[in-house]
C-alpha cells in the first residue's frame, strides 16, 4: 500500500515539474517585450516600401520614452526622407552604405550643453528603445555609428547642418525588411555573474 502512496506522490511531483516548466516557457513566449528583444537584429536589406510618417514619429516617441540622467533629455532625433541627404551621408560613411538603398533613417543627436557629461549615455538608451520599436512594428534597422570618430561626426554634422553643440551618436537606416537577416542567440552563460567576478 505504501509502494501505492510514494507512486502517486512521486507521479503528482513529476506533473508538477512538467507543469511548472511548461507554464515558464508559455509565459515567455506570451511575453511580447522578450520576444521583442530576443528577436531584434541588425537590418541592413530593405524593399522599396517607405515607412510611413506616422511611423516613423512613432519610432522616435519611442526613443523619447528612454531614460536620462537627472531626467535631462538630451536627445534629438533627426528624420531624413530626403534621398538626395541619404546618399550623400551613404557615400560618406563607410558601414552605413545602406543608406542608398533605403528612404528613410533616423538620426540620433546629444545636446552638449542639456548633458556634457551623459549624453551619450542617454541618447544610446534613446537608440535602443528605436531599434526594439523598430523589431515590433515590423520594420528594420541597424545601428551605425557616427559617435566617437571624427570623420564620420564630420560628414553627419555638416550634411544636416548641425549646430556646434548638438553632437551625432548614432545614424540608425530603417525600412521594411526583406527577410534576409535572422536573429542570433547571444546569451553567454560565462558573462552572467552573481554577487561579484
Amino acid at each position: 500500500m505504501k509502494w501505492k502512496y510514494s507512486f502517486i506522490a512521486s507521479s503528482l511531483f513529476l506533473i508538477a515539474c512538467n507543469d511548472s516548466t511548461q507554464t515558464k516557457q508559455e509565459s515567455q513566449d506570451n511575453n511580447q517585450t522578450l520576444q521583442t528583444i530576443f528577436n531584434r537584429k541588425s537590418v541592413r536589406k530593405y524593399t522599396e516600401r517607405p515607412v510611413e510618417k506616422e511611423k516613423l514619429e512613432m519610432l522616435v516617441r519611442a526613443g523619447m520614452a528612454a531614460p536620462s540622467s537627472r531626467d535631462r533629455r538630451p536627445w534629438e532625433f533627426i528624420i531624413v526622407t530626403d534621398r538626395n541627404v541619404l546618399d550623400t551621408m551613404g557615400d560618406g560613411l563607410p558601414l552605413a552604405r545602406m543608406l542608398k538603398d533605403t528612404k528613410q533613417a533616423i538620426i540620433v543627436c546629444g545636446d552638449t550643453v542639456k548633458s556634457s557629461n551623459a549624453w551619450q549615455l542617454d541618447c544610446s538608451a534613446a537608440a535602443q528603445n528605436i531599434l526594439l520599436a523598430a523589431e515590433s512594428m515590423g520594420l528594420g534597422a541597424v545601428w551605425t555609428a557616427a559617435y566617437p570618430y571624427p570623420d564620420r561626426m564630420k560628414v553627419v554634422r555638416e550634411t544636416l547642418r548641425l549646430p556646434e553643440h548638438v553632437v551625432p551618436l548614432t545614424v540608425i537606416p530603417i525600412g521594411y525588411p526583406t527577410g534576409v537577416e535572422k536573429p542570433k542567440d547571444k546569451f553567454n552563460r560565462k558573462q552572467m555573474h552573481y554577487n561579484g567576478w
